[in-house]
């Protein structure tokens, strides 16, 4: 079975997926006019002064929500095994995916903006890749074949979110938190599936609530946290960037033949961890109160870098200025050993490359500081992979009339999240993180193809976004205006702004399709 799941993760993640993701990247910088560094002003304005309603959660809940579930073990112990089998050149391949990621992210959370919908039974709102894929050619002779398209992709993501990728995460947290204090990993599981009970059975807005308030406090004090060692070693500040870039592009000895392995690695682990272009983002783009699409592409954005450019940076930063890495040849712990640098014998790779650099910082600190942070990323970014599951399978609901069976496969779909979770922290890591790739890689094939084919209403929201804010208007949405057809929910937001006499950018929170 191992083999088999090996072999299917190699065929997942071959490089025609890595191409497709960073000519995908490299395509969408082009054509929004390199949007992801010009629209900057405008992320940070919408993150502050974003809308808010009774059916939608603000910019800033939504960007929570979607960092809950970009950052999380992969910003640690990802980065750690980047470095191990990709040598130091690999963060930069990390930046590089995260510049040409945000673009990406841009175009599919907008696509999540247009298309989304109001749910029939919570009233929250719901978008994402299967609701995009069905409407944006619903008038088309293609709808059959997109309906089907839409389908498959709800059913992976559903399948990845609640069975292959919690696993990752709930793994890390048990590995961690028995690291450092001893503790079973079957009572790790039991902790985290009450916790995990607590929060999802309370619906989206107590998930945003959740995720807004312990994912800016554990990011920044990890951040502060790396930076404090890195001024600590500031005379390997020079050093640190120079190893990165070096190494990126094999000028440097040590790491002489690395570049296609740092590529390689710096770009899986990069996609891993941001998820621009799997899909994930659109969903909590679509669940966020905003008068325009392309200010919740833009704070979703932003969240590429958050991800990628601060917390991952953080984990390199810690492990590089300390030397407490190794990197071995042909990407496994048992190739050779090209590098030890001073990491002490018998440290694994992943989160122990962690803990040994902060330990260079106080002696000790290094096992626990790295499971509280792993247990908060972790438990959120599972938070978030629930919320995933359960819009697409409300997604899938809209074909089940009766209300009580909506509500029951929704509530079996808690409880399986939740089974994972415990399934996932007593398994071995191997064949957690094999399970995961899989998971972010199926989703990436089949979402980056669906908004390459679909992009335009995309384009247009930012190219009508851009006019208005020249005309010194308040951005506000009318597809019918723009050619854009199939979204519904705006239409008759812009109907209802009509008949009350609203001006732009006015909240209007009385829409409720039926779907």
């Amino acid at each position: 079975m191992a083999d088999f799941i090996d072999a299917l993760n190699g065929l997942v993640w071959s490089k025609g997926l890595i191409f497709l993701l960073l000519g995908a990247g490299a395509y969408f910088t082009i054509s929004t006019g390199f949007m992801q560094i010009r629209c900057i002003p405008d992320m940070m304005r919408q993150i502050r002064h974003g809308e808010k309603s009774e059916n939608g959660v603000s910019s800033f809940q939504s960007l929570m929500m979607s960092l809950a579930g970009r950052v999380g073990v992969g910003n640690i112990a990802g980065v750690a095994t980047a470095i191990a089998f990709g040598g130091p050149g690999a963060v930069f391949w990390m930046w590089a995916v995260a510049l040409l990621g945000s673009a990406t992210s841009y175009i599919e959370c907008t696509l999540g903006q247009i298309f989304k919908e109001q749910d029939r039974d919570t009233g929250e709102y719901r978008g994402g890749p299967a609701y995009y894929v069905e409407k944006a050619y619903k008038h088309t002779k293609a709808a059959p074949f997109m309906l089907v398209y839409a389908l498959i992709l709800a059913v992976v993501i559903i399948v990845s979110t609640s069975y292959f990728m919690p696993g990752v995460q709930a793994n890390g947290v048990s590995a961690a938190v028995e690291n450092a204090w001893n503790i079973d990993p079957k009572i790790t599981a039991a902790i985290l599936a009450i916790g995990l009970a607590v929060i999802i059975f309370g619906g989206v807005k107590r998930i945003a609530t959740f995720a807004s308030m312990v994912v800016p406090f554990m990011a920044a004090i990890y951040i502060v946290t790396a930076l404090v060692i890195l001024f600590k070693n500031y005379d390997q500040i020079p050093h640190v960037f120079g190893l990165i870039f070096n190494s990126a592009f094999d000028h440097e000895a040590a790491f002489s033949g690395f570049l296609g392995m740092a590529i390689l690695w710096g770009v899986k682990r990069g996609l891993y961890s941001n998820e621009a272009g799997q899909g994930f983002g659109p969903q909590p783009a679509a669940a966020a109160e905003v008068s325009h699409p392309a200010k919740q592409g833009f704070v979703q954005s932003f969240a590429v870098y958050v991800d990628t450019l601060f917390v991952c940076s953080a984990t390199a930063f810690i492990i590089i200025s300390t030397d407490m890495y190794k990197v071995f040849e042909g990407g496994a712990e048992d190739g050779a050993v090209r590098y030890q640098g001073a990491l002490p014998e018998g440290v694994p790779v992943g989160p122990g490359f962690v803990q040994s650099g902060l330990d260079t910082f106080a002696a000790g600190i290094g096992p626990s500081f790295v499971a509280l942070a792993i247990l908060f990323f972790a438990f959120t970014t599972v938070l978030a992979y629930y919320y995933l599951a359960e819009t697409n399978a409300a997604y899938l609901n809209r074909w089940v009339k009766n209300s009580k069976a909506r509500k029951a496969i929704i509530f079996v779909m808690r409880i399986l999240v939740i089974i994972s979770v415990i399934v996932g922290a007593t398994t071995t890591p191997g064949a957690a993180w094999a399970l995961g790739d899989i998971g972010a890689g199926a989703t990436a094939w089949l979402n980056v193809i669906a908004i390459l084919i679909i992009q335009v209403p995309a384009q247009k929201c930012l190219w009508d976004y851009r006019k208005q804010k020249k005309a010194g208007l308040e951005p506000d949405f009318d597809p019918e205006a723009l050619g854009i057809r199939n979204a519904d929910f705006w239409v008759e937001r812009k109907r209802i702004m009509r008949e009350r006499n609203l001006p732009n950018g006015a909240v209007v929170s009385t829409v409720n399709e039926e779907n």
